[in-house]
């Protein structure tokens, strides 16, 4: 019989597998400058730029610490900065420095971008059979593949981390070719990564994904006979999740407040009506469809190329009724694309952006409470990258990177500082770590948000627009309750994703993941299903028989050397409860290896990432 990609049915989807640091007080602070892979070292001298991609920058930051002292400083940056931390990479960034490194990757072309790799495995096939256009697990394989593979991991890293303030969920499409248009989606993503954010906001805004996912697509203009208004959610979504939040904020973060002590919002509601007549008359673009008719179903199916080409206005459905939100005007008979531009300049120019979204991204990255003076930085850094270019991503991520805050040792024994790491991040750098590798190049890993049976998270899958988790999340009935301090990873936590988590990593450390016919679809044969996508573990077999080594080892490339010598101390006992020789097996071998990696990815010196 022929196999099938997931067993019984290819139509099935598959699962993949059974405060704050001292900070400087001077108002001059010191100057890092990010330079091109070829443009020679940073630190400390000025360029000019235009905020172009791959051109120098001067950032303003607090640079005390512009280089790693050790090895387990530089793993720690290279764990905020990417998914990984291998010897030639902790190697690098002591050799060149925190800055002219983190300029080297910024400058790094990027990887095979997903909807190229997606046709590359032939997922772009119209046959009634697979219904490869109507399901959604072919768009977390290549998720998977990208976080895992890709040699941009701080790009990489850096879209992931956008893909949690921009959200589309892959869960939340529903139209032809969904995995191309979540393929298009973070290809995007990873483009935008470090050019400028009025750029990238205008990319979402017209992206087909978001435009299917929040409403713009087929959005219409008013119609008084029939009492039809523009749909909001969009109009709605893109200030307070995208660029402004619910609040005025100071520079730093911190919220303003009236004579009274009150907050005071950003927007009305008459700012939502009024923008959303903004978001009227776009939809899919299929101008360049080439339908194809499925024989056996007679269904007519387009092309994949809209999935990947920005939504086109339609003039007839787009309201000509005068706009005005945020302190701006859209007078009335304006072009569409005019009006959009008169929208996004407004957004993108709000002193709220900086802040906002600045915050965010340093939780992302670095710690989910960083100090106001921390935010103030990243925030000036996004207002002006130090060439009077506004919105340059590549300072703003500088910034957090860079940044005392981020780089000082303070932090790592700091109570509040540093944050839990989302489950998969915890997976790819498990990944990346051990050199794992998809023997058939299948890598099908698919959907593992089950938080009872798998990690309870996977890549764009996120149950709703406001991501996995609130940024101002705090844990109920917590020591971090009391103080109101928020730990948005842990909105993810329960009894049921703590078991679940452990369940599943013990069987895919020591195995791998089991894949279902991994040839399909580039091959027709009865391949034999199997553990297809395994860790090498080769540097830590190699440590294998010495198990003080083997877990200094996963010390520093899994926990940046942050474990404590008593929690060492008890891993490897545990090891050495089991005698090993040289001559024991190379699956009784593989077995310590897995009980040592689990045992650290258990600890909660692992999971609290500083």
């Amino acid at each position: 019989m022929l196999a099938t990609e997931h067993g019984e049915s290819e139509l099935a989807e598959g699962t993949g597998s059974t405060h704050a640091a001292p900070v400087k007080t001077s108002a001059a602070l010191a100057v890092a400058a990010l330079t091109t892979a070829c443009g020679g070292g940073g630190g400390g001298t000025t360029a000019t730029s235009t905020g172009t991609p791959g051109s120098a920058i001067t950032l303003p930051v607090a640079a005390s610490y512009t280089s790693a002292a050790n090895d387990e400083e530089a793993a720690r940056f290279l764990l905020q900065a990417q998914f990984s931390a291998s010897d030639a990479e902790i190697a690098a960034v002591r050799s060149k420095g925190y800055a002219t490194w983190l300029a080297e990757q910024m400058a790094a072309p990027a990887s095979m971008p997903g909807f190229d790799w997606l046709n590359l495995r032939g997922y772009g096939v119209v046959n009634s059979a697979t219904s490869y256009y109507d399901n959604t697990y072919p768009g977390d394989y290549m998720l998977w593949n990208q976080l895992m593979t890709s040699g941009d991991a701080v790009r990489k890293r850096v879209a992931l981390a956008l893909s949690e303030f921009f959200v589309v969920s892959l869960s939340g499409l529903d139209f032809s070719w969904r995995s191309y248009a979540i393929a298009a989606w973070w290809d995007m993503l990873s483009s935008n990564a470090f050019g400028n954010f009025r750029n990238l906001l205008q990319d979402v805004t017209l992206n087909p994904a978001m435009g299917y996912y929040l409403n713009t697509k087929g959005n219409l203009k008013e119609n008084v006979a029939s009492g039809r208004a523009p749909d909001e959610n969009y109009g709605r979504e893109v200030m307070q999740l995208f660029t402004l939040g619910l609040y005025l904020l100071n520079t730093d973060g911190t919220e303003k407040r009236d004579g009274n002590g009150n907050k005071l919002e950003t927007y009305t509601q008459s700012d939502i009506t009024n923008i959303a007549r903004v978001f009227t008359g776009w939809d899919f673009d299929q101008t360049q469809n080439v339908a194809t008719v499925e024989p056996v179903s007679g269904r007519t199916i387009p092309n994949t190329v809209f999935t990947r080409i920005p939504m086109r206005l339609t003039a007839s459905n787009h309201s000509t009724l005068a706009a005005t939100f945020l302190g701006a005007t859209v007078p009335a008979n304006t072009d569409g694309t005019a009006a959009l531009k008169i929208a996004l300049d407004t957004l993108f120019n709000h002193p709220n952006v900086g802040p906002f979204f600045g915050k965010q991204m340093i939780q992302r990255l670095v710690t989910s409470n960083p100090s106001p003076a921390y935010v103030a930085r990243v925030a000036s850094a996004f207002n002006n990258n130090g060439a009077g270019v506004r919105g340059d991503l590549r300072a703003v991520f500088a910034a957090v990177l860079l940044d005392d805050e981020a780089r000082s040792p303070a932090g790592l024994t700091q109570t509040g500082f540093g944050k839990l790491r989302e489950p998969m991040l915890r997976m790819v750098q498990w990944g990346r770590t051990f050199g794992i590798a998809s023997a058939r190049g299948s890598w099908k890993m698919g959907d593992l948000s089950n938080p009872a049976s798998q990690l309870g998270q996977s890549p764009l899958r996120s149950p709703s627009v406001f991501n996995f988790f609130r940024p101002g999340y705090v844990p109920p009935s917590t020591a971090l309750s009391a103080s109101l301090t928020p730990a948005p990873e842990f909105q993810l936590v329960n009894e049921s994703s703590v078991g679940g988590y452990l369940n599943y990593m013990q069987n895919v450390i020591r195995n791998g993941i089991y894949v279902n016919a991994p040839d399909l679809p580039q091959s027709t044969s009865n391949a034999t299903n199997g553990y297809d996508i395994t860790a090498a573990y080769s540097a830590e077999l190699a440590l294998v028989l010495d198990a003080a080594a083997l877990v200094r080892r996963l010390n520093l490339v899994l926990c940046a050397g942050q474990m404590s010598a008593a929690n060492q101390s008890l891993i490897v006992s545990a090891l050495n409860a089991t005698a090993l020789t040289a001559t024991s097996t190379d699956s009784t071998k593989l077995n310590r290896v897995a009980a040592a990696v689990l045992m650290v990815m258990a600890s909660a010196e692992y999971l609290i990432q500083k």
